[in-house]
């Protein structure tokens, strides 16, 4: 992760059961040198199997994501991710932050 990120773990495990989410996973730009102070946080998110939310919570959790690190935020499903090549640098670049 680039030293200018910083993500409190603490935080983080209470979103994600708050959330029931099963797994998050940092990507992209944070975990590289081209990291900036304008910069997203993209987020790649997995959900408990019995989990049903709707557009607008996903666009309250990507809110209250940006409010806590002061950052935009991008929420991206792993399930939703239908180009193969985009799915595989993804998963082969992801950093684990929580999994139940």
């Amino acid at each position: 992760m680039n030293p200018q990120v910083q993500l409190d773990k603490d935080i983080l495990a209470a979103f994600c059961r708050k959330w029931h989410i099963r797994e998050l996973s940092l990507f992209g730009s944070a975990l590289r040198d081209d990291f900036g102070p304008d910069s997203d946080l993209d987020f790649l998110v997995s959900f408990e199997p019995e989990t049903r939310l709707d557009l607008f919570d996903l666009i309250e959790m990507r809110e209250e994501l940006a409010k806590t690190f002061g950052r935009p935020v991008d929420l991206v499903e792993k399930e939703a991710i239908r180009n193969p090549w985009r799915r595989y640098e993804i998963l082969r670049t992801r950093e684990v932050l929580y999994a139940a």
